[in-house]
């Protein structure tokens, strides 16, 4: 099988999104300075067009979780490959994820970064995709609520391929 990736949002809405969504965080944090906390790999190119819109002082570090491997499913087996450079003690703490699906994996990285005595924890993600919901999460900045398709594009992969679309689009399994 071949797969074959569909425009699902186009990039001048999502680049809209992310600058409204940067407005209220700028607002929300008014006074302090945010540390970002991007969850790699998929959430590097969200991150990186948040931060430049966050119009508060920002600091940044980065952790990689997985629970996907090579699969369209997430396998509820959560593994850190890297974890943060600095300690979280005293800081103002926004977690930047390109999805949340399941909630297993943030739930799990959010536990833990909670252990870290961080002045506040949040949650910002691009995509959002409630129905698929196993485990709770509070999401505190969404970008965008999608229905339960495999997406890609704007960082997020399908075996590692489509990150560096400029979109976020539906991958489509056809025959060869």
């Amino acid at each position: 099988m071949k797969e074959k990736v569909k425009i699902f949002l186009q990039e001048q809405d999502v680049n809209a999104r992310i600058a409204e969504v940067a407005k209220q965080i700028s607002s929300d944090y008014a006074g302090r300075e945010v540390h970002l906390i991007c969850v790699l790999k998929g959430s590097v190119f969200f991150m990186c067009e948040l931060a430049k819109r966050i119009t508060v002082p920002v600091t940044m570090d980065f952790m990689s979780v997985t629970s996907y491997g090579n699969d369209t499913k997430s396998s509820g087996v959560v593994k850190i490959i890297k974890d943060l450079d600095e300690p979280l003690d005293g800081k103002d703490v926004l977690v930047v994820e390109d999805i949340v699906d399941s909630g297993r994996t943030l739930s799990y990285l959010l536990e833990i970064l909670q252990k870290r005595n961080p002045k506040s924890l949040r949650l910002c993600t691009l995509l959002d995709k409630p129905e698929r919901r196993v485990t709770q999460v509070a999401v505190d900045y969404t970008c965008f609520n999608i229905p339960d398709e495999f997406v890609v594009g704007y960082g997020l992969d399908y075996a590692q391929k489509y990150r560096n679309l400029p979109f976020i689009g539906i991958v489509e399994f056809v025959e060869d």
